[in-house]
């Protein structure tokens, strides 16, 4: 995954009115920060640091009757932020700083489904 985790990052930040990228990218974000081993943690780590929570949440805000910008940018933020270490747990409180639990209760509120 040399770089895959950027360029994603880098393709939601050049279009954030895309429905299809912001969907896309989280998707990918998800499908990167899968797992609970020290790879994994470490894709996580590598996807907050370059901005993935916050361009997660920018997606949920930009387009919140897409349901599936809401359904993978809800699965990114989980798969990103999960973990029990300081490290999760400084994640956890970087996506709530971003604005990600309110970005959360207005996709459950949106599309209850």
């Amino acid at each position: 995954d040399a770089g895959a985790i950027e360029a994603v990052v880098a393709a939601m930040q050049a279009y954030p009115l895309v429905a299809d990228v912001q969907d896309y990218g989280c998707v990918a974000m998800a499908n990167m920060c899968v797992g609970s081993d020290a790879a994994a943690f470490a894709r996580k780590q590598r996807a907050a640091d370059a901005g993935g929570i916050e361009v997660a949440v920018a997606a949920l805000q930009a387009h919140p009757q897409v349901a599936e910008v809401q359904e993978e940018g809800c699965a990114a933020l989980v798969n990103v932020c999960s973990g029990a270490d300081g490290a999760g747990r400084a994640r956890k409180q970087r996506a709530a700083d971003a604005g990600a639990i309110e970005a959360l209760v207005v996709a459950m509120q949106a599309h209850p489904q």
